[in-house]
């Protein structure tokens, strides 16, 4: 994930005039990058397509942009505030190139969406963030109790990873299905008939396990050596949605027993 200064020069076709307009700010409102010129115009989402953003030692080509309809899979429904963009950069011999890798579905979407001070990130659909964020934990939006849900997306981010402790570290496998959901009604239960409940999960990684994802790349032993907080945490006996939920945890999952 590369961060980014808000304040960074735009390259747009403009007609030619004796003092074109200049860049006063590029910045991230929700999961929309807004432009805001000199000459008073706002450009935004698809209105963005064609500009070139010069970044230091990098360019990044703004092909195309939609509203999100919904990520494949997910309960959410897509939000009017998130977008999704079609980015190309200049690769060392000059030539353009995808910007993002091809997610399940094929496609290569690119999101901004805001971070600390004034600056904004940009994420691809096939990673963990940019899932999360189209699964509806938009980190710049409110849950519909009022919380946060910035948490809420950094507990997904673990859960798709397979990230008991934390961090990096995950015990999964990329094309593993798994059914995500919490309590706030963002995402519901698919109740799929092969899965049994996983883990709850929090922005430091899950609070208990009930079953190791992959067995054969960690079993629950493998996972308390990694995680210590999780002694005691782990098999059918010690944790439950209701156990998890006791400890903290913002979203939960189930995947197949193997």
């Amino acid at each position: 994930m590369t961060r980014l200064l808000a304040a960074l020069l735009l390259l747009l076709a403009v007609p030619v005039q004796a003092q074109p307009p200049h860049l006063l700010g590029l910045v991230a409102e929700g999961g929309e990058l807004v432009a805001r010129l000199s000459d008073g115009r706002a450009l935004r989402g698809a209105g963005l397509a064609g500009a070139v953003l010069h970044f230091d030692g990098f360019d990044i080509r703004i092909d195309a942009a939609r509203r999100d309809e919904g990520a494949p899979g997910s309960a959410a429904r897509g939000a009017e505030d998130i977008w999704l963009y079609r980015f190309a950069t200049r690769i060392p011999d000059g030539a353009w190139g995808e910007f993002c890798e091809p997610d399940p579905q094929g496609e290569r979407l690119a999101m901004v969406f805001p971070a600390e001070d004034g600056r904004f990130s940009f994420t691809c659909s096939a990673g963990g963030i940019g899932k999360c964020i189209r699964f509806g934990y938009r980190p710049w939006a409110l849950a519909p109790d009022g919380r946060s849900l910035a948490p809420f997306h950094a507990a997904c981010v673990n859960l798709l990873r397979g990230a008991y402790g934390g961090g990096e570290r995950g015990f999964t496998r990329d094309g593993t299905r798994i059914d995500i959901y919490d309590r706030i009604g963002i995402q519901a239960p698919a109740n799929q008939a092969d899965h049994a409940f996983e883990a709850g999960w929090t922005p430091d990684g899950a609070v208990c396990v009930a079953h190791p994802r992959i067995p054969e790349n960690g079993s629950l032993d493998d996972i308390v050596a990694h995680a210590p907080h999780l002694a005691g945490q782990v098999g059918p006996a010690a944790c439950d949605e209701a156990r998890a939920a006791a400890l903290g945890a913002l979203v939960f999952n189930r995947s197949a027993r193997r």
